[in-house]
């Protein structure tokens, strides 16, 4: 049976991509799916072939998805809990507006998730990353802790965990009038749309991940959903020269102040004896890098053409990027600004798939990482092997049978429902 399913994003391209992903996977399956996402992303939703809803209410640019991470209560504020009423009317609106059957929707967007349960569908949370909400024995997002050794480590993943835990709360009394405005009743746990859920499905390869635990009855793992987005067609799809060795600098296609950050990688890698491309993504111009000759600047290239012959990828550590240069069999060197960037770069350090550094690394720091991953064969060897593993976590995703389970198991308790009353 086709379903209609509305698959929801949020803020910037880098949260597009996994979205649009999900709606090729659901589309192939038989599926009926349709986009609600930024205005911005008209384009790149129809492009896709995929019928395109816009927010209205909803805040949208930076000011949906703000660049600032300095302050992680604010920003979780901000993004999440203050405009969930708004997401929630918008939501609401596409639901009444075309038959609906199922609704995805990213992790970050609790005021959708409540508009899936006013109107009694099924609903599924995507991360594309590690889960935001803390599981049993693992390290909490936006941490970059590894898994804790001894009592000492266990107590910094601890009070990681009541710090993401009490960042979080604080957007509690947000989302509780918001679902008061809905005629639902209040919940004890802001992360209540991750338990509430029919599926949360964890866009990542479970071997990448650190392991947990328990996993929550409602949890899956996915693998990445990678597809490359459509602005990439007709950018750089080869390697400007034969020469090797060869690094690409992949910059984050999300807004989160790094242009300082690529001028000092890109000065970094002017020293180093190497054929460099460096992507700034849509948010820094080539001009802003003051970049060495040596250094190819370009706004975009096909990263999956270029991973393949790469010999070192530099990246911020977005999920996204970490996954791709992986399938490759790419090294990595990750300097993390936000977000779970430092997570993903923590997974890669501890498995030897490559090294990662502070934010504020300087450019004599970046060139000797470089310098040591290009000269050192365990890292490309680490690389390939944790690759390998994930490209089996891929193969075997699983979005459209969970889609579709979730979808059945509802339908059946509501025909149930419907016979106990009868």
């Amino acid at each position: 049976m086709s379903l209609h399913v509305l698959c929801i994003s949020w803020g910037t391209t880098g949260n597009l991509s996994p979205v649009l992903t999900a709606a090729r996977q659901l589309h192939r399956a038989g599926h009926r799916p349709r986009v609600m996402a930024d205005p911005s992303m008209r384009g790149e939703v129809e492009a896709a072939g995929f019928p395109f809803i816009g927010w209205r209410r909803a805040p949208t640019g930076t000011d949906a998805d703000p660049a600032d991470f300095s302050d992680l209560a604010d920003w979780l504020r901000q993004t999440m809990f203050a405009p969930a009423g708004t997401y929630a009317a918008d939501t609401l609106d596409e639901i009444r507006r075309l038959p609906t059957d199922a609704v995805l929707s990213l992790d970050l967007l609790p005021g959708c998730a409540l508009a899936a349960e006013a109107a009694n569908l099924p609903h599924a949370v995507l991360s594309p990353h590690i889960s935001i909400r803390p599981l049993p024995g693992m390290p909490p997002a936006a941490s970059g802790l590894a898994p804790p050794r001894n009592a000492e480590e266990r107590a910094v993943v601890d009070a990681a965990t009541d710090a993401i835990v009490s960042a979080m709360e604080q957007g509690r009394p947000a989302l509780n009038a918001a679902r008061r405005a809905f005629g639902l009743p209040p919940v004890a746990s802001a992360f209540a749309h991750f338990e509430r859920a029919d599926r949360v499905l964890l866009a990542v390869s479970r071997t990448f991940d650190f392991d947990t635990e328990a996993l929550p009855a409602n949890y899956r793992y996915i693998g990445p959903l990678l597809d490359e987005p459509g602005w990439c067609r007709g950018a750089l799809t080869a390697w400007p020269e034969a020469r090797r060795p060869r690094i690409l600098v992949a910059g984050s296609t999300g807004a989160q102040n790094q242009t300082d950050l690529l001028r000092r990688v890109a000065r970094a890698l002017g020293t180093v004896e190497a054929q460099t491309v460096l992507t700034t993504g849509p948010h820094v111009g080539a001009k802003d890098l003051a970049a060495p000759d040596s250094i190819r600047v370009v706004a975009a290239a096909s990263h999956d053409a270029l991973m393949a012959e790469a010999d070192l990828v530099v990246c911020q550590g977005g999920h996204g990027t970490v996954s791709r240069a992986l399938l490759h069999g790419a090294p990595l060197l990750v300097i993390p600004l936000a977000r779970d960037q430092a997570d993903n770069a923590a997974r890669i350090a501890l498995r030897g798939a490559g090294l990662h550094l502070a934010a504020g690394a300087s450019e004599a720091e970046i060139a000797a990482a470089a310098r040591r991953i290009l000269a050192e064969p365990g890292f490309r060897t680490a690389a390939r092997a944790l690759g390998a593993a994930v490209r089996a976590d891929l193969d075997a995703a699983g979005l459209v049978r969970e889609i579709e389970g979730m979808t059945a198991s509802h339908r059946g308790a509501v025909r149930a429902g419907d016979r106990h009353w009868a």
